[in-house]
C-alpha cells in the first residue's frame, strides 16, 4: 500500500475532528490552548439533519452543577432526573450493567418458564390463537408481570438539552435501553452499548403459520424527539449472539430487538462515527405502514448517517419508512446470514451515496437494497468491493420482480464533508466507534 495515499486518507476524515473543535471552542487559536472537552462539543453547523434549525447542543452549557460523573446505573438514572430540562452532562465511567442481577431478578413470583413451555407448545395450545387473553395467573400473565418489572428496571429516559458521553475508551452500558423520547436536544457519544437481553420474550402463535418469539428493547429509541446526535458509539450483542440463544418450538428463542430506532415522528437526526455490528434487526426509520403512524412520521424522521461501521449485521441499516433519510460515506461489511441492507418502505425517500460495501463471495450486490413498498431512491457513486456499482441496476437486473425506481426527489444539503467512497474503508474502519472520539 502507498503510505503517502494511506495518510492522507486518514488526514481527510480528521476534517470532522476540526469542525468538532471549533464547534466547542470558537477558533483554531481557542482549540490549540484549550483541552477538548467532548462533553462540551456540539454537533458542527451543516452536519445532517440534526443540525437543521436550532442545531444540536445537548447539554454543552451546563453549570458545574449540573455535570455528573457516574459509575452505576442507579446513579446514571439519578443524575437523569436532577434538574429536570436544564443542560446537563453525564460522564459515564466505566461499563454499567442495567441488569447485573440477571434475569431471575425481574421475573414475578411465580413465573415458571417450563411450565410457560409446556402450556404454550403447538402441540397442546396450537396455532392461530394468541395469548393476549390469558389471565394474570396464567403463565403468559406471569410473563408479562415479569416483563413490566424489567421493563422498569432497564429503561432509561433521557431528559431534553442533554450530553451522554462516556470517560476514555472503556464506557458504556450492558443490557440498557435509552428512551429519547418526546425531547429536544440531545448528545449521546463514545458509548459502547451491548444489546438488552429480554428475559421474557412472548410466544405469539399468530406470528406466521409457524409462529414466532417477540421481543423488546432496543439498546437506544428516538421516539418522537428533535436535535438528536448519535456520535462515535458502538452497538452490539457481545457476549450474547444470536448465534448463543437456544431454539424452543421449532423458533429461535429471539431475545434481541433493534440496536437503534427513530420513530414516532422524531426528526433532525445525526448518526455519525458510529459502529453497528453482530446483530439482526439493526436500525428502524419508522415502526409501521399503519395509518396511525403515518400520521405522525409524514413530513418527519430527517435523519443522516454518515461514516459508519455497519458490520456482520444481517438487516435493517437502515429500513425506512416516511423519512427523508441521507446516508453517506459508511461501511457496510456483509458476514454470514446477511439479508440487505437498506431496507426501501413505505414512501421513504432514501439518498445513499458515496458508501463502501465489502461483500464476500457468494453474496451479490443486487442484495444490498431490499424493496418493501413503492418508493423512489437515490443510490450514486457506491463502490462494491472497490469496484463502481450501480446498487439499484444490479439489483433490477437480478430480482425484476421487485424494481426499484430512482430518483427520491431531494438533495441532501447538511454535509461538511465527503470523502471518496473508495477511501472510506480506511478511514471508517480506523476511526469509527466507541472510545476513538475526538
Amino acid at each position: 500500500m502507498n503510505t503517502k495515499k494511506c495518510h492522507a486518507r486518514v488526514m481527510m476524515s480528521l476534517v470532522g475532528c476540526t469542525a468538532l473543535v471549533l464547534a466547542a471552542t470558537g477558533t483554531t487559536a481557542q482549540a490549540q490552548a484549550r483541552p477538548r472537552d467532548p462533553g462540551r462539543q456540539t454537533l458542527p453547523a451543516g452536519d445532517g439533519w440534526g443540525s437543521a434549525g436550532t442545531g444540536t447542543t445537548g447539554g454543552a452549557a451546563a453549570d458545574a452543577a449540573h455535570v455528573y460523573t457516574v459509575t452505576t446505573w442507579a446513579g446514571f438514572k439519578a443524575a437523569l432526573r436532577n434538574g429536570s430540562t436544564a443542560p446537563k452532562i453525564i460522564r459515564v465511567k466505566g461499563t454499567i450493567d442495567a441488569g447485573a442481577g440477571g434475569c431471575d431478578a425481574f421475573a414475578a413470583p411465580g413465573y415458571d418458564f417450563d411450565a410457560y413451555l409446556r402450556k404454550y407448545a403447538p402441540e397442546n395450545w396450537g396455532y392461530g390463537t394468541n395469548l393476549d387473553a390469558e389471565p394474570d395467573d396464567s403463565p403468559e400473565g406471569l410473563r408479562r408481570a415479569s416483563a413490566a418489572r424489567q421493563d422498569t428496571a432497564v429503561k432509561a429516559d433521557v431528559p431534553a438539552n442533554t450530553t451522554l458521553v462516556g470517560v476514555g475508551r472503556n464506557a458504556g452500558f450492558k443490557g440498557a435501553s435509552l428512551q429519547i423520547k418526546a425531547v429536544d436536544n440531545v448528545i449521546v457519544r463514545n458509548l459502547a452499548f451491548e444489546s438488552p437481553l429480554d428475559c421474557f420474550p412472548q410466544w405469539d402463535p399468530t406470528d406466521t403459520s409457524a409462529g414466532n418469539w417477540n421481543s423488546e428493547y432496543d439498546s437506544a429509541v428516538v421516539y418522537g424527539s428533535t436535535h438528536v446526535w448519535l456520535d462515535h458509539n458502538t452497538f452490539t450483542d457481545g457476549d450474547h449472539p444470536d448465534s448463543s440463544l437456544p431454539t424452543y418450538f421449532g423458533r429461535i428463542y429471539e431475545q434481541h430487538d433493534g440496536e437503534l430506532d427513530i420513530v414516532r415522528g422524531a426528526d433532525y437526526v445525526t448518526a455519525s462515527w458510529n459502529v453497528f455490528t453482530d446483530h439482526d434487526k439493526t436500525i428502524l426509520i419508522g415502526n409501521s405502514d399503519s395509518a396511525a403512524t403515518a400520521a405522525d412520521d409524514r413530513g418527519h424522521l430527517k435523519v443522516t448517517f454518515h461514516h459508519n461501521l455497519f458490520s456482520n449485521l444481517l438487516e435493517r441499516a437502515p429500513r425506512v419508512r416516511f423519512g427523508q433519510v441521507d446516508s453517506y460515506n459508511n461501511h457496510f461489511v456483509a458476514g454470514d446470514g446477511f439479508s440487505y441492507s437498506y431496507g426501501i418502505g413505505m414512501e421513504s425517500q432514501l439518498v445513499a451515496e458515496h458508501n463502501a460495501f465489502t461483500l464476500p463471495s457468494g453474496i451479490s450486490a443486487a442484495t444490498v437494497l431490499k424493496k418493501w413498498k413503492e418508493a423512489p431512491l437515490t443510490a450514486a457513486d457506491n463502490y462494491v468491493n472497490g469496484v463502481a456499482t450501480d446498487l439499484i441496476a444490479v439489483h433490477n437486473a437480478e430480482i425484476p420482480a421487485e424494481t426499484l425506481r430512482s430518483g427520491a426527489g431531494w438533495t441532501p444539503t447538511l454535509r461538511t464533508h465527503v470523502d471518496r467512497p473508495r477511501a472510506v474503508p480506511a478511514i471508517v474502519d480506523h476511526r469509527a466507534g466507541a472510545g476513538k472520539v475526538c
